[in-house]
């Protein structure tokens, strides 16, 4: 059984709404009124930081799309567009990673208005977020979650390969099409430029910070998503995060967390689960490429 059959099978229970769209990135310059004539709103689909999005209906073709909308007084990173346009940074990320990558969410148009930006995203006929499919399953097997994550490491090969570091990498940002079996990386708002040199500000979600950062203040864009990606493999796997209470975690508690990934309860084991949340102390110290050859 391939794994969208097996996705099927885990989600069956789950509905979406309508399929996905596709198109280019359209530059800014349209009004409300212009959006209200080409999109039907429809109910939140959630929020997050300081963005809501909600589920929407392009009426041209009846493609389902999710609209973000972000206060304009809370984009503080400006940069510019290959056409020279100024947009959010965000969305200068979301144009240099999306177009024609399946594993990063498509940017389809933006609108800047003068309280909102507005963002238009592709939106799967019948999807989930990974945070809500492990807990609908408690832990995924060895197989779903081995797949699952090679997609995801394919997504932020591409985004390093493109010169972006997405510096929020968990269940939550995760889409998974359960038509297609195909994951996304979504959410963008805390990305960056990636860059050789240590970081010295730290933007994303605390819990999945790394060590270094909690001790010293700084880490460097490889390392830290390595990292990042080692708690997202323990969720899939174990059904939840790896730090009690989800804490920000020092070297000094490492040793406890690697001991306590030995004694998880055997219900909650598939054969090779041990083996493979052994091995993140050993991913720690890998190379992204590197990682994808070792699947």
């Amino acid at each position: 059984m391939d794994l969208t059959s097996k996705i099927h099978d885990l989600a069956r229970a789950v509905s979406g709404p309508g399929p996905s769209a596709d198109s280019h990135v359209s530059p800014a310059g349209k009004t409300q009124q212009d959006l209200k004539k080409q999109y039907q709103l429809g109910s939140l689909l959630g929020h997050g930081g300081f963005s809501s999005i909600f589920e929407a209906m392009r009426l041209s073709d009846g493609a389902p799309v999710a609209i973000k909308r972000v206060p304009q007084n809370c984009v503080w990173h400006w940069a510019e567009l290959p056409n020279g346009t100024s947009a959010p940074l965000e969305i200068v990320l979301l144009d240099r990673v999306s177009p024609g990558f399946p594993g990063v969410i498509q940017l389809l148009e933006w609108l800047e208005l003068p309280k909102d930006i507005m963002m238009v995203l592709e939106r799967p006929e019948w999807c989930q977020d990974l945070q809500h499919f492990i807990r609908a399953w408690r832990f995924l097997s060895e197989e779903v979650a081995r797949e699952l994550f090679h997609q995801v490491l394919e997504a932020v090969q591409h985004c390093t390969s493109c010169g972006v570091l997405h510096r929020d990498i968990k269940p939550e940002n995760i889409l998974v099409d359960l038509a297609t079996g195909q994951a996304k990386l979504i959410y963008f708002g805390c990305g960056t430029y990636l860059q050789d040199t240590a970081y010295t500000h730290f933007a994303g979600t605390p819990s999945y910070s790394p060590p270094e950062w909690t001790d010293f203040g700084w880490y460097h864009s490889e390392a830290a998503t390595v990292w990042s990606l080692g708690i997202l493999l323990y969720q899939m796997v174990c059904g939840e995060h790896p730090f009690r209470r989800g804490q920000n975690i020092s070297c000094g508690q490492l040793l406890e967390v690697l001991s306590r990934s030995l004694c998880w309860p055997r219900a909650r084991q598939s054969p090779g689960q041990g083996c493979l949340c052994r091995d993140l102390q050993l991913a720690r110290c890998s190379a992204l490429p590197q990682l994808l050859s070792g699947r």
